[in-house]
């Protein structure tokens, strides 16, 4: 007979399923509850709170995915030898990265939907707590794509990295549908994989786009 999850697991498969699919203020801890079938006290017993049980859901994901992007990107500066690492070799490090953890956990597109959320409707203690406990990772990559874009100003590269990242969790957050359209549309079977070469030209090319015009000066009226 298979081994039944214990309460920890089945209360955090249930909440990152439900989280992603309806959001974290229209899941209520009773909703989790019901599908976890569980009490409300053993939520309060392992976690405390929604705000906690929120966290320890992304820590499932963020926990992992930050060992093995520090390792994947020293593994890029020892072969660079201290030198700038090409743009590309960088995002693809990124890309790789993001794949192998949601196979020890649930889905890709239940982790993307989960990073779609902590951008629109992270709460402020969700913005500091990942920013506490993961943002070493996140600047340590942010400088190095700084040092690979010499030539954008700062505020460009930001937003440039935010329009990728966008594209990336609504690309990946729809994968289902994405892979269904392509499928009966053009004949296409595609992996998880093939979508991510075909994207990452796409997100290269963004980045290194030349510079918007910059917008024509208005003179108020007098």
């Amino acid at each position: 007979m298979a081994q039944q999850p214990d309460t920890v697991t089945r209360i955090l498969d249930t909440a990152e399923v439900l989280f992603a699919e309806r959001g974290f203020a229209e899941t209520s801890l009773r909703n989790i509850t019901s599908k976890a079938r569980v009490n409300l006290a053993a939520v309060n017993y392992h976690f405390g709170s929604k705000k906690s049980l929120i966290q320890a859901v992304f820590a499932r994901y963020l926990d992992p995915f930050t060992v093995r992007f520090h390792a994947a990107l020293d593994e890029l500066e020892a072969r660079h030898e201290g030198g700038d690492i090409p743009l590309e070799e960088l995002l693809e490090t990124m890309a790789c990265s993001v794949l192998e953890v949601p196979a020890e956990r649930h889905s890709l597109k239940v982790f993307m939907r989960l990073l779609g959320l902590a951008y629109s409707q992270a709460q402020g203690h969700l913005r500091r707590y990942i920013q506490e406990e993961y943002g070493s990772v996140f600047t340590r990559f942010t400088e190095l794509v700084r040092r690979a874009t010499p030539e954008l100003p700062d505020a460009e590269r930001f937003w440039r990295l935010h329009f990728m990242l966008g594209t990336v969790i609504f690309t990946l957050s729809g994968l289902d549908a994405l892979r269904d359209i392509a499928e009966k549309d053009y004949g296409e079977h595609v992996s998880v994989r093939d979508l991510v070469r075909r994207l990452r030209p796409v997100v290269v090319a963004a980045m290194s786009a030349p510079l918007p015009e910059p917008l024509p000066v208005q003179r108020e009226a007098g």
